[in-house]
């Protein structure tokens, strides 16, 4: 698991939005390599020795944009398409030949040279250059330098993700720039702002480049990279799916819910839904076949477990870092938060396999593990540092010291299996990993600043949020409607993160303008911009799946959106209803226990309705009994009950009379 396969690199760069990395040979990988670990022993150090918070996150970016021009291509050269044709190499050859033996060019070395450069300068005297920033006393040549910075974030992002997020910051730029010749009576005019005024917002000081989501990349994103990295080479990826194979054996769904259960574990090694669809795939679709699983539910079932990475605790998504900096809470309490629509998340998808065993006849299939009680004793210390990270947390300890200390206790652990010794040079891998890791993200984020630094300087938030609050007429439900859609199409152009960001300063204002709390929109808009990856007509991982196992990409991409139904509907419930921030773990303890009970309830009653019942009426029936139960209030609750028994006595009906005998 340490090392993906070709095709299965093939695969992840094929359907990640983040595009694929150089594959660098050489004295140069080596070097590459060198400067990754050392910008990890950096942050690692900064834990403890803390850094003013603008030189750090300058320090930071200094040394990852400039390698990600080194790692990462501008496009596909003409002479190896020239090439593919004179040799008759199939696209996917002729792409895989370019990740081998593509180097940096001048230019690549020009810019990253050129990105050195913007970001010493003002660190060699940081106190005068923040002094002129805060006096709107900018420098020619402070303008300059930010709008070469401004420039070559724009390309990182090109390069890392795609287009889209670049045209977008291009879009606010022009806004800022230009605000001043809209129509006076539009409500998103504003009086204009200069190159310095723009330049000063951006460039020196923390509502820029360098705000929350720098530093979310540079202190929280980087340490848990870090650790993933540590994990993954000291086995416990191999571990968790060694685990999950072992701990379901003998029944028919013990195939379907082994992949629910592996993608659980692999989400704390890999924060991607698509590359953890693609590792589990490789493993576990020859298994998903022998049992009798059909090419698209099984892709559907692969989709939906790798988005399981992105929505698990302890280690969820960079946009739940991001949730943490904004309400400035521990990042234990945005754990808290994701803690029960998890469960609801994964019963949603167990009781989609057990029904579907049922309706494709599945079987169990040998595997050749080991016992789980024997893999338990033998490599279960992977668990301790996972609970670990948990127990430091509740003692009060910061996220970045947790994880830290979480990652030493990995590695030494490590010697525990003499296959998995983290030595030197494992050392050194896992810390370059864990930074080369981070570069898109790195870059998304601080595009992102962008983003954040034109709304906060315009205004452009809150007059947009009182757009979408006057459009849906002050009512909340077509308001949270109008925002699951929004976040949702934001996703399918732009990396996860970016669509939080966006849409956090743009749609959580306009839910907190309608009484919800800040915890509850920011969650809200969280949950739909993961669930982008298996939203049609995009679906990443569900496209990456379908490519697995051969399946066709539309059925596969309806079927996991089937599994993960659940999570598009739950998220309603704590945003509408008064008593759903229990759902977050707010509240006494015995109503956060019966609202998860009902919640469950209607999740069983969404599986039902989804694939459980034959009869149309009858899946009416569940449907209709779901939505009234997600209401988390006592009548609904009971009205709900009650259409949900009226929905399987009709089931028990039918079935009777089909089956007399």
């Amino acid at each position: 698991m340490t090392e993906l396969s070709d095709r299965e690199a093939d695969l992840v760069s094929a359907h990640e939005q983040e595009r694929p990395a150089r594959q660098l040979g050489g004295a140069l990988r080596l070097g590459v390599w060198i400067l990754g670990g050392l910008l990890s022993v950096y942050a690692l150090v900064v834990v403890f020795r803390p850094v003013e918070a603008l030189q750090h996150r300058m320090t930071f970016l200094a040394v990852a944009l400039p390698l990600v021009f080194v790692c990462y291509r501008s496009g596909m050269p003409e002479y190896l398409r020239r090439k593919a044709w004179l040799l008759r190499l199939r696209p996917s050859e002729a792409r895989a030949g370019a990740l081998r033996s593509e180097r940096p060019s001048v230019m690549d070395w020009l810019l990253a040279a050129a990105s050195l450069a913007v970001l010493v300068y003002p660190l060699a005297a940081i106190d005068d250059f923040r002094d002129r920033g805060s006096g709107a006393a900018l420098t020619d040549l402070d303008i300059v330098a930010g709008l070469a910075l401004t420039v070559l974030l724009l390309e990182a992002v090109r390069r890392t993700v795609g287009m889209a997020l670049s045209i977008i910051c291009v879009i606010f730029l022009f806004y800022a720039y230009y605000g001043a010749y809209l129509p006076i009576d539009w409500t998103i005019g504003h009086r204009g702002f200069d190159l310095s005024q723009i330049v000063s917002q951006l460039y020196t000081g923390t509502e820029g480049f360098f705000g929350v989501p720098m530093q979310v990349a540079a202190s929280y994103i980087i340490l848990f990279t870090i650790y993933g990295a540590v994990l993954d080479y000291s086995g416990a990826s191999r571990f968790f799916i060694d685990l999950s194979f072992a701990a379901f054996r003998k029944s028919r769904s013990a195939p379907g819910r082994t992949v629910a259960t592996a993608g659980f574990l692999l989400g704390t090694v890999s924060g991607s839904g698509v590359a953890t669809t693609v590792s589990l795939g490789s493993v576990a679709w020859p298994v998903l076949r022998r049992a009798g699983y059909p090419r698209e539910p099984a892709g559907g079932i692969l989709a939906a477990s790798g988005i399981g990475a992105i929505l698990s605790p302890p280690t969820l998504g960079a946009a739940a870092f991001i949730i943490a900096e904004y309400l400035r809470v521990g990042y234990l309490e945005v754990l808290l938060y994701a803690t029960i629509p998890t469960l609801l998340y994964y019963l949603g998808i167990f009781l989609a396999i057990e029904i579907d065993s049922r309706r494709f006849g599945t079987h169990a299939v040998p595997v050749d593990a080991p016992r789980a009680g024997r893999l338990l004793l033998r490599f279960g210390y992977h668990f301790s540092s996972l609970i670990l990270i948990i127990v430091l947390m509740a003692l009060d300890r910061s996220a970045f010291q947790a994880v830290v200390i979480a990652t030493a206790v990995a590695f030494a652990l490590s010697f525990l299996d003499p296959r998995h010794r983290m030595g030197p040079k494992r050392i050194g891998q896992a810390l370059a990993k864990g930074a080369l890791e981070v570069l898109p993200v790195t870059a998304v984020c601080a595009a992102a600043g962008i983003i954040v630094g034109v709304i906060t300087q315009t205004g452009l938030g809150l007059n947009l949020s009182a757009i979408i609050v006057d459009f849906a007429a002050g009512h909340l439900i077509l308001t949270t409607l109008m925002s699951a859609v929004a976040v949702m199409l934001l996703g399918l152009a732009v990396p996860v993160t970016a669509s939080f960001i966006i849409a956090a300063v743009i749609i959580g204002p306009a839910l907190t303008a309608l009484g919800v709390s800040q915890a509850e929109a920011y969650m809200f808009v969280f949950y739909y911009a993961v669930l982008s990856e298996v939203s049609p007509p995009t679906a990443l991982s569900a496209v990456a799946a379908a490519a697995i196992t051969g399946g066709n990409t539309y059925r596969t991409m309806m079927m996991a959106w089937r599994y993960t139904l659940p999570a598009f509907l739950v998220p309603f419930a704590f945003v509408l209803t008064p008593n759903g921030q229990a759902l977050l773990g707010q509240g006494p303890i015995g109503t956060v226990l019966l609202m998860a009970a009902v919640s469950a309830v209607a999740v069983a009653a969404l599986a039902m309705a989804t694939g459980g019942l034959s009869g149309w009426s009858e899946r009416v029936l569940a449907s209709v009994a779901a939505v009234l139960l997600l209401f988390l209030e006592p009548v609904p609750i009971v009205a709900g009950l009650a259409v949900l028994a009226v929905a399987a006595a009709v089931h028990l009906v039918r079935r009777r009379r089909r089956d007399p005998a």
